[in-house]
């Protein structure tokens, strides 16, 4: 196994940020000492092995294309030009015709591999091509199928107690950034007391950037996090600071995140002060922010810190902090982009922490391969319409069909 410091009863054979295969449990389990594998591919004509031809990587068709790309747009991050095409199952081939063992399949971001043929089938249906052609603005006219899909695709893999509302988003930082509003919409909801209109006051100020039209509210994150390199979600992100330098933010609150010490068994009592500390932070958080007049409206955090470090948490930590945001007043979210869709043996991560309620909003993106957030009915409000973005409805039908794959295969019992 690549990672044994879990703590969830799970096989995990490659770390979230590396999640290769995604669903590959039970269906290709790969020796990682060896190489070996003992079953068949889940997408038919694989390599049998990365291959490189070109001598090095990147090889000299990737070199010139960088070249060509850097004199349009800064590319200093692209590593090489892969051929689409032609790549298939866990194999990335590139412009060198270099076969690569795909570790990382796109961030985490396709969960059946390259070219798989059930999901290529999404585009023999003429009405699905269609609607991602004709690209239907959904908040105002969708497809007349678009209920039955949402119901069907989204809802019916939803994460216990949320499963009667989800808001559509493009990608994972819309789908926080959206997730901050909809909780600053609740919050003020609850303050103002459920009026007809807002008053001429917010209504004036707002337009300033004053408030109380944009009150002085926060969200709390944790050290080490990773939500988006959209300006609120920035705001949350405390992973690298490359992703932060020069732009502003906003003057957000950040809590450790607790740092454990392994194997587990033998620092039970240390890492159980990391948890104590951590969520004592968390608490006198609240509390100075109240003092402060900017209140927290609202905390995220990830199951599993992912591009902070694959940094985990106990099952009792997140409990705990959810009782604090509770007791607070304000609302949880839980970070399922990068976790989302099973990579740690159910569906969604947190529902391992065993939480007496669901979270307030649970975000998702990447392996759903779309975007959006699942909530409570309290947090539906009427204004999304005007700030949300919309998702590309071509993409709920490969999540259909992907999740047809897993559910034939039995890739996540």
């Amino acid at each position: 196994m690549y990672l044994l410091k879990s703590h969830y009863p799970v096989k995990r054979i490659c770390s979230l940020n590396n999640a290769l295969p995604t669903y590959s449990t039970g269906t290709q389990i790969v020796n990682l000492s060896t190489g070996t594998s003992k079953s068949k591919p889940l997408v038919p004509n694989e390599p049998a092995g990365p291959s490189v031809v070109s001598g090095k990587i990147p090889g000299p068709n990737s070199v010139r294309l960088l070249q060509e790309l850097n004199s349009i747009q800064q590319a200093n991050s692209v590593q090489l030009f892969a051929n689409y095409g032609q790549s298939v199952g866990n194999y990335l081939l590139d412009m060198d015709q270099n076969w690569i063992l795909d570790c990382f399949t796109q961030i985490s971001s396709i969960p059946l591999g390259y070219n798989h043929p059930d999901l290529l089938k999404v585009f023999e249906n003429s009405n699905n091509v269609k609607t991602m052609l004709n690209r239907p603005a959904l908040g105002v006219f969708p497809d007349g199928e678009w209920p039955t899909k949402i119901k069907k695709v989204l809802l019916g893999v939803a994460p216990k107690g949320l499963s009667s509302h989800v808001t559509t988003m493009m990608c994972g930082s819309c789908s926080n950034e959206n997730a901050f509003k909809n909780i600053f919409f609740w919050y003020r909801n609850k303050e103002r007391g459920d009026l007809s209109d807002f008053p001429p006051e917010d209504i004036s100020s707002c337009m300033k950037n004053q408030s109380p039209g944009s009150p002085d509210l926060c969200f709390l994150s944790f050290e080490g996090a990773f939500h988006g390199r959209t300006l609120g979600a920035l705001s949350t992100t405390r992973s690298k600071y490359i992703h932060k330098i020069d732009a502003p933010s906003f003057d957000w609150p950040v809590a450790p995140f607790p740092k454990y010490q392994y194997p587990l068994e033998t620092y039970q009592s240390e890492n159980k002060k990391e948890d104590e500390s951590s969520l004592a932070a968390v608490d006198e958080l609240f509390e100075s922010q109240r003092k402060k007049g900017r209140p927290i409206a609202g905390v995220i955090v990830e199951p599993i810190q992912a591009e902070g470090g694959d940094n985990e948490a106990s099952p009792e930590f997140f409990q705990k902090l959810q009782a604090i945001v509770k007791k607070n007043g304000a609302a949880l979210i839980i970070d399922e982009v990068q976790t989302g869709g099973g990579p740690t043996g159910k569906f969604w991560c947190h529902e391992h922490f065993n939480l007496p309620e669901a979270p307030d909003i649970v975000t998702f993106s990447k392996k759903m391969l779309t975007g959006g957030y699942y909530l409570k009915p309290q947090f539906l409000y009427h204004k999304n319409f005007n700030t949300v973005s919309w998702i590309e409805p071509g993409l709920s039908f490969s999540e259909a069909n992907s999740l047809a794959v897993c559910q034939q295969n039995q890739l996540m019992s």
